[in-house]
Order: structure tokens, then C-alpha cells, then sequence
């Protein structure tokens, strides 16, 4: 084979490969596929590995890797913002002069460059002489690209999974044809480039930084080149390349910050020049954790599309998701929203699909950030509010610190209540007791500690925030602002107490009534006759992209379909998002709808939602663009700015769809859609650390099997009245209500329910 020559793989490697393509969970019918590689940086094969990316497209005749590094980063302060207080906020608010505040906090967001994320390089090769390219393929099993031109001469590329390396090469080049790389340097220097017409989405040019110019260093098979950033930081991309027999070149690079970049040898001779079997047998391992089969073709390429990459952005070691990970924009300009870490939504829902598809160990590098940078957000909580105890900005830089931009939201009081549901889920799905005691009741115990600070009684004698925003109603505008505290905040701060309750019985063994007590002693959740309001006498007026008044219902699942005063309340508020329309929806609005829909147990809807945004609100290569890219079929957002969290979200939706269990039992596919006559899924995870498979053929529920990583307590409803169960004994199981069944599982158990009737 080509590939195995090409990187000098023994015939055992080659068998591993083979090995892996059989075995993979991905089709090849999931793989990007393309005529013509792409000629546009967010339309490009992407490849990571939660550390570095790099992007594979056609910039004019020239092949182009766009190169990234997650810690990219300009962190200077963003100017004036240390000089706000959130009682001075109140004030005036109270006194109508919000101009004042915008000034200061979201001003300087729109108009500093930095604090941003930044590109790093790019590699280009003259491939004019190859002529056009026949076909550009990314395989998502083995995270493989590779472009064949017309003449048999193919490229290769991956991002190695835990190596800092990534790695090119050309097999079968003309005979006496040479190609040699050359290092694109971002436009720091570079004067007059126009900036866009919205300088957030579109981003300043990156000459507005204000770098000395970088040094670029040749020799024979090597470049380096080292940038200068801010205040005597830098980075360094190194590239390195050498031939392989007579038609073939291999080449590495590297991108360090801080520190001198380096690269292991590639040495021809090796077994193992470029790493490729560890690479492989990473991929192997991340595929083989959980699998889903439904039957619609669409949906199933786009949701392991997410969940490939899902898998290259994340590590347990890596900071979170940003906006664009480790896809920075390629385009001279500095990225959307700075590219930074976004809380009012786009981090959470980023990490909704880690859990249930069975990489926990990816999910933790959300919550192993949070502490890592919990020493700034306390400083900043005590600067900011004025309190002691724990809250987060809702848009930070890489090392946690505050940037400002439209302050009801990034610099909610409630960010770290929301943030606190994901040290919920990581310990929920794993049952990691160390976890549990460690880090995440104390994370809660500091957030408890900081909402006691802030909180204040109204004339009801129930406990309100004092100021309140639902993002993003109303924008930046004063109107952003509520005096009675809106079903957003209340949402997340009833959820946070009710799951410390829990955590805190989990650990101790003891009732939690204290802690239930404190959340209902804050102001009920506010509804009317369209659902839930956004706030107390103010309901949904208006399309919305940010669902914020329905977190109730999804993520945070306060509201059950299975309890009728719930079930009409949810009824109430789909029916009022439908009649407002979905005209102001991004494209993460779709795909969130699709979980809100599919918590009511209304497959056909979410099923709907999770179409439109798979087939308006993508690029070719799965990225989500936020803008309706059918000339605004379901959305007057037709532009294109790139964010991935629409993409994780669609994966939850799909999830959604077969399995839920954070609402106190295991639900087996709750709300499939009407069509799906056949589905399965393998190795999904559920709440309890317990992973569960089932099968449906033929439009009937077959089967259910759980396998207990932990012991414990299991409630579950089936998809099916009567079954035959093995591994477990009849008389252990208790028949519940509302069809749930209970009974105790130890470690390592697994038990099989099949259908009596199938």
C-alpha cells in the first residue's frame, strides 16, 4: 500500500492499520470527501489533537496547511476593565446612565485587539506543476488526510494524537520534481489591511497587534521561525523535511510557545519514522469507546463528523474549547470573538456530547482548567463583586482572567453555577469518589459561599440576585437588565443547589435538606401562558438565538415530562417559540432546540431541528458557520464567522434521541422520531458510570445491556413492559412507577434485558 511505503511501516504496522480500518466505528461513507481539495481556510480537511491543528485547503495554486497551537495567545489586559464593580454597575443602572459602563466594559472588547487568540503559521507548497487535484479525503477513523492529483502523486497529513507533531508527505512526485515548503508568516507587519465591517465577528487585522517582526531562519530540510508577541513572550514554529527514496518527501512541525521548538528525527531508516502506530491505536481506542446507528444517513455522517472532532480538540490536559479550538481563522484577520472562551454558552455546550459518548477523560480538561485557573477567578470574584467565594467571568483569556465585552453576560453573577454542572457531570458519569471530594464539592462550597455574598432578599421575602440578565435578551442595552431576577439565573441557581444536594449525600451518606432549602428559598422560576418568561411579568417577545429563558427545560432538566403541571409548562413554551419564529436563530440555536425537543419527548421536532442545521447552518466540511449559508431559509443570520459549540451540540441532540439519565434514571430511547424503525447504540454512558447498549429492529425494542463500572443503585425505564432478564435475579428488581424499574448492580456486573415479545 501506498500509506505503509510511504511511511516506512513494517508489514505487522500494516496489519495494525488494516486492523484498525476494519474495526474503526466510522464508515468510510462518514469521511470528508471532495472532488477538489477546498479552496477556502473554513472549508479545509481539519486535523488536531486538543493541542495543535492544522487546516488543509487550496490558497490560489499553492497547497496550504494552516498551523495552530491552543496556547496561542496574546494576554494583555483588556484596558479600563480592572476599573469595574458590580455595586457601581447597579448604581447606575438605578440612575439610567449605562453609557457609562458600556465605556468601560464593552467598548475596549470591541475596539483592543488583545487579549485574543492568534494564528500561528502556515506551510505552502507549489503543487501547480500536479495540476488539479483529482479528490481530497480526510479519514475521520484515523485522522488521516490525503489529496491525490491526477498523475498517481498523492499527499499525506495528520496532527499525531499525543505527540506535539504533526507530519506531511508527498509519495510518487515526477520524476526530477522537488517540493520544497514554505513557511507563510501571519500578517503582524503588514500595514493597511482593511478591517471588516464588524470588527468582532470579522476581526481587527492582525497588524493591530503591534509585534516586531519574527525572525525566519533557513537551512537544508529546515525552517524555524520565531515570533515576538507581547511583553517578552514569543513562539516558534519549526519544520523540518527530507526525501524519501527517489519520488517521495516526509516532513514535521512543531509549534511551542515560550519555549525553543524541537523535533524528533526523521529517520528513514526507523521502523517508525513518524510515530503512525501509536497515532492509530489512539484513534482505535477513541472510536471503540461508544458507537450509534440510526438511520438516516445525514444525520449519521454529521454526528461522527462532531464526534471526530470532538476528539481533536480535546485532552484531559489541554485548556477548553474555545470558540475555534485549535482552528484559529486563516485569513489575515484575528478571529471571531477573539476566538476566546466564551461561558454565557459556547464552552458548555461544547462539552454536552463527551459525556454520554464515553470520553470522560476528554470532558476533564474542562473541569481540570477550572481549577487550574480558580485562584484568578477568586481574585477577580472578590475584586469584581466585592464578596469572597467562587464565581467565573463568561469571557476569559486562556488563563482565566476577565475581557469584558457585554457584561450582563460576561460577567454574570450565575457563570460559575453553570460551569459547576459540568464538575456535576464529570463526577455523575464516572462516580470518581476522589473526583467528587477532592475538587468538585469544594469547587461548590466556594460558588455557595459567593452566592450567600451576593444575594439579596426582595419584598416577598425570597432570596434574588441583585441585579439579573438573561443572555442575550436585549442585547447590551440597559433594558439587558433586570430588577427581578430572570428564569435564566434562577434556573441555574436552582439547578446548582439541587446537584450539590446531591453530591454533598453522595459523599456523606447524610440527608441534603439544607442545601434543597437554600435554592428554594430564591424566587420561584416565572412562567404565564407562554411558558417560561425570560423574567417576572416579561415573556419571550421575540425570535432569540440563545434559548436562556429554557434552561429549565434542557440543559439543566428541572422540568419533567413525566409530571403533568411540567409536561404543560414545556408545551406552553414550545408553542411560543414556534410562533415567534426562528428568523433571529444562529445556527447552535437549532441544535440546541433539538435536545430542548427531544426533553419533551418530541422526537419528530428535534429531528426536524437537527436536519436544518446539518443541511442550512454547516460548511462542506462540517464546521458550524452560525449564519443560514441557504440565503437565510430559517435565519436573517447569513454570514459565516466559524464556532464549533453548534457542532457539539447537534452530537448531544442526536444522544438525545436514544439515551437520557441525568433526571434521576436511565431512559432508553426516550424520543425517537416516528421513522426510525431501526437503531442501536454500543458503549453510550449514562449517570452511575454505567454503560449501556440496545437495540431496536423492525420498529421494536429488542434489547438492553448494562455493565456497572461502579456499584450502586440503578433505576432505568425500558423500552419494552415485559422482559426476560439475565445476569440478575427476578425478586431483585422493583417495579416503580411510571415504568421505571430499580435494582443494585455491583462493579463489573452486566445484565441483559430482552424483549418478551419481540
Amino acid at each position: 500500500m501506498m500509506k505503509q511505503t510511504l511511511l516506512c511501516l513494517v508489514t505487522a504496522i500494516a496489519a495494525l492499520l488494516a486492523f484498525a480500518h476494519v474495526n474503526a466505528q466510522p464508515k468510510p461513507s462518514h469521511n470528508l470527501i471532495f472532488d477538489n481539495i477546498p479552496a477556502r481556510w473554513d472549508e479545509a480537511l481539519p486535523l488536531g489533537n486538543g493541542w495543535m491543528g492544522a487546516l488543509v485547503w487550496q490558497k490560489g495554486d499553492n497547497l496550504r496547511l494552516s498551523l495552530d497551537h491552543v496556547d496561542l495567545w496574546d494576554e494583555r489586559p483588556m484596558p479600563k476593565i480592572d476599573q469595574l464593580k458590580f455595586s457601581w454597575v447597579i448604581d447606575q443602572v438605578k440612575k439610567k446612565d449605562y453609557d457609562t459602563v458600556q465605556s468601560v466594559g464593552d467598548v475596549p472588547y470591541d475596539n483592543s485587539p488583545a487579549p485574543t487568540k492568534i494564528p500561528g503559521a502556515a506551510l505552502e507548497f507549489n503543487c501547480s506543476f500536479l495540476g488539479k487535484t483529482a479528490t481530497a479525503e480526510l479519514d475521520i477513523s484515523t485522522a488521516l488526510a490525503t489529496l491525490t492529483y491526477p498523475n498517481g502523486t498523492r499527499f499525506l497529513s495528520y496532527v499525531h494524537a499525543d505527540r506535539m507533531t504533526g507530519y506531511f508527505a508527498f509519495e510518487k512526485l515526477p520524476a526530477g520534481t522537488v517540493v520544497t515548503p514554505q513557511l507563510i508568516i501571519p500578517g503582524y507587519n503588514k500595514k493597511n489591511i482593511p478591517v471588516g465591517g464588524n470588527m468582532v465577528v470579522d476581526g481587527q487585522g492582525l497588524e493591530q497587534l503591534g509585534y516586531a517582526a519574527g525572525a525566519i531562519q533557513k537551512k537544508n530540510g529546515e525552517i524555524r521561525y520565531h515570533q515576538p508577541t507581547w511583553k517578552g513572550h514569543y513562539y516558534e514554529v519549526l519544520v523540518q523535511w527530507q526525501r524519501m527514496g527517489k519520488d517521495g518527501m516526509i516532513g514535521a512541525w512543531t509549534i511551542t510557545v515560550d519555549a525553543k521548538a524541537s523535533l524528533p528525527a526523521l529517520d528513514t531508516r526507523s521502523k517508525e519514522p513518524t510515530f503512525w502506530p501509536s497515532h492509530i491505536a489512539w484513534w482505535q481506542d477513541y472510536w471503540n469507546r461508544s458507537s450509534v446507528q440510526i438511520p438516516d444517513t445525514l444525520l449519521s455522517r454529521q454526528y461522527y463528523l462532531e464526534m471526530y472532532k470532538f476528539g481533536s480538540v480535546a485532552r484531559a490536559n489541554t485548556p477548553p474549547i474555545s470558540l475555534q479550538a485549535v482552528w484559529t481563522a486563516d485569513n489575515g484577520n484575528l478571529p471571531p470573538w477573539k476566538g476566546d472562551f466564551h461561558h454565557d454558552l459556547n464552552t458548555q455546550l461544547s462539552y454536552w456530547p463527551g459525556y454520554v459518548s464515553n470520553h470522560t477523560d476528554l470532558t476533564a480538561s474542562f473541569t481540570n482548567w477550572l481549577l487550574k485557573v480558580k485562584k484568578v477567578n477568586e481574585n477577580w470574584t472578590e475584586r469584581y463583586f466585592g464578596t469572597k467565594g467562587l464565581n467565573v467571568p463568561g469571557v476569559t483569556t486562556l488563563n482565566g482572567k476577565e475581557m469584558g465585552g457585554w457584561i450582563q453576560y460576561s460577567m454574570s453573577p450565575t457563570v460559575s453555577a453553570w460551569l459547576a454542572q459540568h464538575f456535576y457531570q464529570q463526577y455523575a458519569y464516572t462516580g470518581d469518589e476522589k473526583f467528587l471530594k477532592e475538587n468538585c464539592l469544594p469547587y461548590f462550597r466556594q460558588i455557595d459561599q459567593f452566592l450567600n455574598g451576593i444575594a439579596i432578599t426582595n419584598d416577598k421575602g425570597k432570596r434574588q440576585l441583585p441585579l439579573s440578565a438573561s443572555p442575550e435578551i436585549n442585547d447590551n442595552s440597559i433594558d439587558a437588565w433586570f430588577q427581578r431576577t430572570t428564569n435564566y439565573d434562577l434556573a441555574l441557581i436552582h439547578n446548582f443547589y439541587r446537584r450539590f444536594a446531591e453530591l454533598d449525600s453522595a459523599a456523606t451518606g447524610k440527608a441534603a435538606g439544607q442545601l434543597l432549602e437554600k435554592g428554594e428559598s430564591f424566587m420561584p422560576l416565572d412562567t404565564d401562558p407562554s411558558g417560561l418568561t425570560v423574567a417576572p411579568g416579561y415573556p419571550l417577545k421575540e425570535s432569540h438565538r440563545h434559548h436562556s429563558n429554557l434552561m429549565a427545560i434542557y440543559p439543566l432538566q428541572l422540568l419533567s415530562k413525566d409530571k403533568q403541571d411540567d409536561k404543560v409548562i414545556m408545551q406552553n413554551s414550545f408553542a411560543n417559540l414556534q410562533k415567534l419564529g426562528t428568523r433571529a436563530w444562529c445556527g447552535y440555536s437549532f441544535s440546541w432546540a433539538a435536545s430542548l425537543y427531544a426533553s419533551a419527548g418530541m422526537g419528530d421536532s428535534a429531528l426536524r431541528y437537527l436536519h436544518i442545521f446539518a443541511e442550512n447552518f454547516c460548511s462542506s466540511n462540517s464546521f458550524h458557520l452560525n449564519g443560514d449559508q441557504k440565503k437565510g431559509q430559517y435565519s436573517n443570520f447569513t454570514y459565516r464567522p466559524f464556532t464549533l459549540e453548534g457542532n457539539f451540540a447537534f452530537a448531544q441532540g442526536i444522544h438525545e434521541l436514544l439515551i437520557r439519565s441525568e433526571q434521576g434514571f436511565i431512559d432508553i430511547f426516550p424520543a425517537l422520531p416516528s421513522t426510525w424503525a431501526d437503531c442501536s447504540f454500543h458503549q453510550l454512558r449514562a449517570t452511575g458510570a454505567i454503560l449501556v447498549d440496545a437495540v431496536k429492529t423492525n420498529g421494536v425494542p429488542q434489547e438492553v445491556v448494562l455493565k456497572a463500572e461502579k456499584a450502586g443503585k440503578v433505576r432505568i425505564r425500558l423500552p419494552f413492559r415485559t422482559f426476560i432478564q439475565q445476569g440478575i435475579s427476578r425478586d431483585s428488581i422493583l417495579q416503580e412507577e411510571k415504568g421505571i424499574i430499580s435494582f443494585n448492580m455491583t462493579a463489573g456486573q452486566e445484565i441483559t434485558f430482552k424483549n418478551a415479545f419481540e
